[in-house]
């Protein structure tokens, strides 16, 4: 299930028929090729697509129990058999892994020394849900900068955090340049 439809629809998964028809009707008026000013083809197929499912309630019981794994499974960041000490211990890499990437653009392109969050989450492999309680943290230690475009860049503070930090957490890899 690449969809879904309930944030095509802007909706909440408990939500009542009559909203889901509500917001159907405001959101094909919205998105409808023949509206000048916000049609948009793609958006409007989207939008009739998630209101045939969940406008129908046989449809939207067997659309629910998909959903209900991709959503587990979206938000799933270890196993059940891991303890939360575990959970600390993945989220202090990850924000490690974001210094040593940042900390390398920095170093090896002082010009443009900024790294897209699409491109922190290619390179970290973690997806933006996981990524954003990191960035949040970094951002508010000053340890990293966030530009106008959304993009981070690391700060002085967050170039002496790695450096002191790298070694005692035991994360011991800096990230490799491309020459």
């Amino acid at each position: 299930m690449a969809a879904d439809y309930y944030e095509i629809l802007q909706i909440s998964p408990s939500a009542e028929p009559e909203t889901i028809h509500r917001v159907y009707r405001l959101l094909a008026q919205r998105y409808h090729p023949d509206n000048k000013e916000t049609g948009n083809a793609a958006r409007f197929r989207d939008t009739i697509e998630a209101y045939e499912t969940l406008s129908d309630a046989e449809r939207r019981a067997q659309y629910d129990a998909i959903h209900q794994k991709m959503w587990r499974d979206r938000w799933k960041l270890v196993d059940e058999s891991s303890s939360e000490q575990q959970d600390f211990k993945i989220e202090q890499i990850s924000r490690l892994t974001v210094l040593e990437l940042l900390y390398t653009r920095r170093r090896t392109q002082p010009y443009q020394p900024s790294i897209s969050f699409l491109d922190i989450e290619a390179l970290t492999g973690r997806p933006r849900e996981h990524l954003e309680f990191s960035l949040w943290f970094l951002v508010s230690k000053g340890l990293v900068q966030r530009g106008d475009d959304a993009s981070m860049t690391i700060t002085v503070e967050g170039v002496e955090y790695l450096e002191e930090n790298v070694e005692t957490n035991g994360h011991q890899r800096l990230l490799r340049a491309k020459n």
